[in-house]
């Protein structure tokens, strides 16, 4: 398997683990763990991260919003300016968690760098 294909499915799984015990930044630390841990290359180090959490966060919210027929979903939707679209509300849950874990993994990938030098 490749590289890419690793840090993707570690990066799910070690956030999925995580998220029972530590809050939403949690995703942060995955992401600076993986990239610490597998390293990649160029722009791989964020998008992977990025990927692995917005797929997480996105399909982890539609499990729990679907439990309660999206009722809280549409009136947070309602509340931000998303047009009441709770598909659109768990989408930028995404791309939050993800940008978060993008840009941890980016600070793992550097430190492994200095690391490497000393």
């Amino acid at each position: 398997m490749s590289k890419n294909i690793i840090n993707f499915i570690a990066t799910i799984i070690l956030a999925f683990v995580l998220s029972f015990f530590m809050p939403w930044w949690s995703v942060m630390v995955v992401g600076f763990a993986t990239s610490l841990f597998i390293p990649l290359e160029k722009r791989a180090v964020f998008f992977m991260p990025f990927l692995a959490i917005l797929v997480f966060w996105f399909v982890y919210s539609l499990i729990l919003s679907g439990s309660n027929d999206f009722t809280l979903a549409k009136r947070i939707a309602i509340l931000l300016p998303l047009g009441g679209s709770s598909f659109l509300l768990m989408l930028v849950t995404g791309v939050i968690g993800g940008l978060a874990a993008g840009i941890a993994a980016v600070f793992g990938k550097q430190l492994s760098l200095v690391l490497k030098k000393s």
